[in-house]
């Protein structure tokens, strides 16, 4: 067995690009090895900012010798059909074999060929990997046909056994592959000769190249840290930025620095942003005041001076970026303070949100208004939700936020504060963006609550009305988000929101049933990570009271725990044989088994038993869910497993005397009745 060294050299690889190339080469090297017949064992695939690198272990020194059987025409068939399949089997007219069979005799086909070394085999895949390689964006570059995500300047490939080492003979382009890599740019651009993967990694860490991705970001990481601690600073952690910069350094010296004292007093997130936005600097914080008072820059080489003339022009850049921050915010504050956001408020009925649903303007009306319905049900003051919701979008005008979008709903909190509006007020222009994924915090004020819970509804409801649904894996305007952080919003602060009517407050042009229905997915999707199944959750779904989705998680919560029980896989079981037989005789008679069943005429002990639970169970059952007392419901629907059981070993429910038979159908409807109230447990699978 051989391993396969591969590395692809070129100009600067964009960081957002590197780790799905990593994972496109080694998908596409193995695909098409494999599709040619040669084996191999572990696949590992790397990348740094100029190269992409494979390594295969275990792999095959040749494919297999194969023979494939083809049945072709029938004996007798024309001359043209005989050379037709000949030509499509790969052999000749005067090779094929006719044979008998069990369906008469018919000519045959044999197509023997040779394995080939992997050698060739690798040449022959690599060549076509890199000339349909899927970069997001390619170039051309000199006089080359072929496309590169940048320039390609050189291939490393070899395959190494008991026998030593030697080079694919492959050739692209004018480039051809050799034994030779190449170390840091500038630290060490010097080749120097490969001779497997271990003796390749050895060598890169000498000529100053870190391959593994994950090593470069925990260097990055550790060493940042550490560069701040220098300074009696402490790194904020930011892994999109680790990610990015991973990217951008083979060879990565995280170098520390302080930010000037002029620029101290900008908000954190400003500096932060500004920083990593711009410079694609870490922030450095204070550990006492919390305030950002340092950077991380990450160099791609070491310097004489320990990276002093480095980090000193850095500073300057950074300065000039801080300076630019600093005008934004003091005309910004100036805006809030001397004219209450009035400017930027007129400036959003200018600013188109959809062309059918109006300007930011209009829907921040409408955001204010829902915001000011919903409050009394949420706990919130309605006059308060109203000032939120229509104040909430103000900061987008605002010449921060233009230049720093990301930053929308912070500034709004820090502008309206300055602007003297309540602190709730000003709160909810932050928090009625949450939650935005699966890890955000969730607004937990009573005012952000209702604008947080208004933004998203008249984004739906308003979607919904002018048929702008997700389909497959479309979704532009993130309404399953949307939808998500309603539902963990309404979770996480135990509220009770019928969203019918609050769907209906929103606008009355919205086919609320399908809108519910979206929700019922998200939901499902919610809970399957709690570990409760789709089918739990369709089973509660008929029930009254599905567009209020606390109640409908409880009931799903309720009954998963009741199923995950011996008692409550038993009682399906028995519900089971009752509804399959009431369902076959239903169509079989052609009639529905509704009426009331009549104890007077139960024949057994077992039978008037069963009348005995299901009257009981139906008491216990209302009087619980009355309460919404969910695990009380299932206490009592639990109760009649056994009386279920013991009816069925006892009883033949297709009785001879028909008057019997009817009743019997009937109280098998009335099992069926006396469960729903529960949950259709018809829609469990199994």
């Amino acid at each position: 067995m051989a391993e396969l060294l591969i590395e692809l050299l070129s100009e600067e690889i964009p960081a957002r690009m590197q780790p799905r190339a990593a994972q496109d080469l080694a998908r596409l090297m193995t695909g098409g090895i494999a599709e040619r017949g040669l084996a191999h064992g572990s696949v590992h695939a790397f990348v740094t900012p100029r190269r992409l690198v494979l390594h295969i272990e275990d792999l095959a020194p040749r494919s297999p010798d194969i023979e494939e059987e083809r049945r072709g025409p029938r004996e007798g068939a024309p001359e043209k059909a005989l050379a037709g399949f000949a030509r499509s089997a790969g052999v000749a007219v005067e090779d094929l074999e006719l044979r008998e069979t069990a369906k008469g005799r018919f000519w045959f086909a044999t197509r023997r060929a040779a394995g080939r070394p992997a050698e060739e085999i690798v040449a022959e895949t690599l060549g076509e990997v890199i000339r349909s390689f899927p970069w997001p964006k390619s170039m051309r570059w000199g006089a080359h046909e072929l496309r590169w995500v940048r320039p390609l300047h050189g291939i490393l490939a070899i395959l190494t056994d008991e026998d030593g080492s030697r080079v694919v003979d492959f050739e692209i382009e004018g480039i051809r592959a050799g034994n030779l890599a190449r170390g840091h740019r500038f630290m060490a651009p010097e080749p120097f000769p490969v001779s497997g993967f271990d003796d390749y990694a050895r060598g890169l860490e000498a000529h100053k190249v870190v391959l593994d991705p994950e090593q470069r970001s925990r260097r990055i990481r550790e060493g940042a840290a550490a560069a701040g601690a220098a300074l009696g600073l402490d790194l904020v952690e930011d892994r999109g930025l680790l990610a990015e910069v991973t990217g951008l350094a083979e060879w990565p010296v995280p170098l520390a620095g302080r930010i000037e004292a002029r620029f101290l007093d900008l908000p954190p997130e400003v500096l932060q942003t500004s920083m990593r936005e711009h410079q694609k600097f870490f922030s450095l914080r204070n550990p006492q005041s919390g305030q950002i008072e340092g950077f991380v820059t990450v160099a791609d080489r070491e310097a004489p001076d320990g990276g002093a003339a480095i980090l000193a022009g850095n500073a300057r850049v950074l300065a000039a970026r801080l300076a630019d921050a600093r005008f934004f915010w003091e005309n910004d504050l100036r805006v809030a303070r001397e004219e209450k956001l009035e400017p930027w408020l007129a400036a959003l009925e200018q600013v188109t949100f959809h062309n059918r649903l109006g300007t930011v303007g209009e829907r921040a009306r409408r955001i204010a208004a829902l915001a000011a319905r919903l409050a009394p049900r949420l706990g919130a003051d309605p006059a308060l939700a109203e000032q939120a919701g229509r104040l909430a979008k103000a900061d987008l005008a605002s010449q921060m936020v233009y230049e720093f979008p990301e930053l929308q709903g912070v500034m709004g909190r820090y502008y309206l504060a300055a602007a003297g509006f309540p602190p709730e007020v000003a709160a909810a222009a932050e928090d009625h963006y949450r939650p935005q994924g699966p890890s955000d915090a969730v607004p937990l004020a009573p005012v952000s609550v209702a604008v947080a819970l208004a933004d998203k509804l008249d984004m739906l409801a308003g979607f919904w009305a002018i048929g702008e649904k997700p389909t497959g894996s479309k979704d532009p305007f993130a309404l399953r988000r949307a939808a998500l952080g309603i539902i963990r919003i309404l979770f996480e602060n135990d509220l009770r929101l019928p969203l019918r009517e609050a769907v209906a407050m929103a606008r009355s042009d919205v086919d609320i049933d399908d809108l519910l229905a979206f929700f019922h997915d998200r939901l499902k999707v919610h809970l399957r990570e709690k570990g409760i199944r789709h089918d739990v959750i369709d089973a509660v779904l008929g029930l009254p009271g599905n567009d209020d989705l606390l109640l409908l998680a409880r009931r799903a919560e309720a009954l998963a725990a009741f199923l995950a029980t011996e008692e409550g896989e038993n009682l399906v079981q028995g519900f089971r044989r009752a509804n399959n037989i009431l369902t076959a005789e239903e169509r079989r008679d052609g009639v529905s088994y509704e009426l009331d069943p009549d104890p007077k005429f139960a024949e057994t002990g077992e039978e008037r038993a069963l009348f005995a639970a299901l009257d009981a169970a139906e008491t216990q059952i209302r009087t619980a869910l009355e309460r919404e007392d969910h695990a009380g419901a299932m206490a009592a629907i639990a109760d009649l497993r056994q009386p279920i059981d013991t009816f069925f070993e006892s009883t033949v429910v297709n009785a001879e005397n028909s008057i019997i038979r009817r009743n019997r159908l009937c109280l098998l409807n009335r099992i069926r009745t006396v469960c729903g109230q529960v949950a259709d447990l018809s829609r469990l699978e199994g």
